[in-house]
Parts: C-alpha cells; sequence; structure tokens
C-alpha cells in the first residue's frame, strides 16, 4: 500500500522540490528499516504508527502541507485561518514516541516507567526542533523555493506549534497506547 501512495504522491507533485523535501525522511526511514530489519524486528504496531506516519509525509509531499484538500475544504468550512494539515502531521508525528520507547525497551536496560515515558517525550522534542532546524536552514539555503517546504502560512509561531504538537501527541500516543505496547512486547 506505501508503494502505491508513494508513486501516486511522485506523479504531478504541486511543487516538485518541496515532495523531494518532504520524501527524504521518509526515505533515510525507510532504508534503515530495510537495512536493520533482520538484527531488529520491530513490533506490529510500531510498523502501522511508521506506516501511518509515511503516507501522511506522502500526501503532505504530494499536495504541500498547505494545500492538503481534504482540510482545506475544513478550512473554508468552519473559517479557519489556515489548512490545518501540518498541524495535523506534527501531532501525529508524536506516535513515533511508540517506535522509540519499543526501541529502548528492548535494547536498553530501562523498563517500563514514567521515567522511560519523559526520556521518550524528551527524544520527540529533540527530533521535533532537529526538523524544524533543519527546516530552517533549507528556507535559508534554497531561498523562496523553500517556501512550501517550510509551510509557515503566516504564521510566525509555527515551528513552536510544530513541537507543542509533536510533544501532545506524544503524551497521548504514550497514554492511549503504552499499556497496549507492553502487552505486545511481553507476547
Amino acid at each position: 500500500m506505501v508503494i502505491c501512495i508513494f508513486i501516486w504522491s511522485a506523479i504531478k507533485p504541486a511543487d516538485l522540490l518541496t515532495w523531494i523535501l518532504e520524501v527524504i525522511p521518509v526515505f533515510i526511514g525507510l532504508l534503515i528499516l530495510i537495512i536493520t530489519y533482520r538484527r531488529f524486528t520491530l513490533s506490529t504496531l510500531s510498523y502501522l504508527i511508521i506506516m501511518v506516519l509515511t503516507i501522511l509525509m506522502l500526501i503532505g509531499g504530494h499536495y504541500t502541507y498547505e494545500r492538503v484538500p481534504f482540510f482545506s475544504t475544513l478550512k473554508h468550512v468552519f473559517h479557519l485561518k489556515r489548512n490545518e494539515y501540518d498541524r495535523f502531521g506534527h501531532f501525529a508525528k508524536g506516535f513515533f514516541a511508540l517506535v522509540i520507547r519499543e526501541f529502548l525497551i528492548r535494547k536498553s536496560c530501562l523498563k517500563p516507567s514514567r521515567l522511560l515515558g519523559l526520556l521518550v517525550i524528551s527524544v520527540i522534542l529533540a527530533i521535533a526542533a532537529s526538523y524544524e532546524i533543519i527546516e530552517g536552514l533549507a528556507s535559508e539555503i534554497l531561498g523562496k523555493s523553500a517556501k512550501d517546504f517550510l509551510g509557515t502560512q503566516g504564521d510566525v509561531w509555527d515551528s513552536e506549534w510544530d513541537m507543542a504538537l509533536a510533544f501532545l501527541g506524544s503524551v497521548v500516543s504514550l497514554l492511549l497506547l503504552s499499556k497496549l505496547q507492553n502487552r505486545i512486547l511481553k507476547g
């Protein structure tokens, strides 16, 4: 399914440079998963989260995060100031916390605990901040041609919102799915 969505995403994207910049993390992530698969296979839950996040990034890359049609409709219907797909995507990226949590439980001496949750949230915040720095650098290097990649939609606080929503997504995912993940990892 991801391959089909990748192919669709690559066909006439709204902005080719934006598509390339949005898809690079997908390629890097999938390459890491392929290389490490035999030595470290994740749970189905983690692969499901990675698949959903990959699809969200491919959709955002195809249309640009500012122009995803369904969210443009929501913007119009609810008289919103912006297309909220970017914010939705950053919230969803917080669910990557469960993948990090699984890795730490299985590959370190850390056990499920509140301290582990705090560490996982800190890692998500570090990833979110790093991504915002990369977006800013790309904007500086590429100038106006990276406007759609940066996707601020005129909001000077966009980077802070993105990081806050990734934080919120990580907290929500840990609260909702940690117990399920514990059962999966024990089974």
